[in-house]
């Protein structure tokens, strides 16, 4: 049981970490393109968008499944492996945190803005937003690592 848990990590936290890196190297740059109104209008429907069943699965998957790994009793698992793990797992909660409490206030901040300002609301949403981003990105892509480490070991 253990090792499927850990498997279904390790894929979980795969897919989070592609999601993140896609929309840091691709649709980030493109929105950058647009107008402001244009931008504002964009996130505002992504943020509406993404946080469906789908995403939300995957999104609590990534700290669910690596916690259960960890909690079930293995014959033969090294150390190495359990430290593996548990900072993984610390990697994907931490990377939780900066989303709870940096991205998602700000989605929420942007969602309530006046529609009449567009590149006020911009200049106090994108660098922040994509600051933040970029740290659960690189938060994620190593606890992908440390899975996959704690997984072939």
């Amino acid at each position: 049981m253990a090792t499927l848990l850990l498997a279904l990590a390790v894929v979980c936290t795969g897919l989070y970490a592609g999601f993140l890196l896609i929309f840091l190297t691709g649709v980030m740059p493109a929105l950058a393109r647009l107008t402001d109104a244009e931008f504002v209008t964009a996130m505002r429907r992504i943020n509406e968008y993404v946080p469906r069943a789908v995403f939300l699965t995957v999104f609590l998957g990534v700290v669910a499944l690596p916690a259960a790994a960890l909690l079930v009793p293995v014959d033969g698992r090294t150390d190495a492996q359990k430290w593996l793990l548990l900072a993984g797992l610390a990697c994907a909660v931490l990377n939780h945190l900066v989303t709870l409490g940096g991205n998602i206030p700000l989605n929420n901040v942007l969602a309530g803005a006046p529609a009449g300002a567009p590149a006020a609301v911009r200049a106090a949403f994108e660098g922040r937003w994509n600051a933040f981003h970029r740290v659960r990105t690189a938060l994620i892509a190593v606890s992908f690592g440390l899975l996959t480490a704690a997984a072939v070991l």
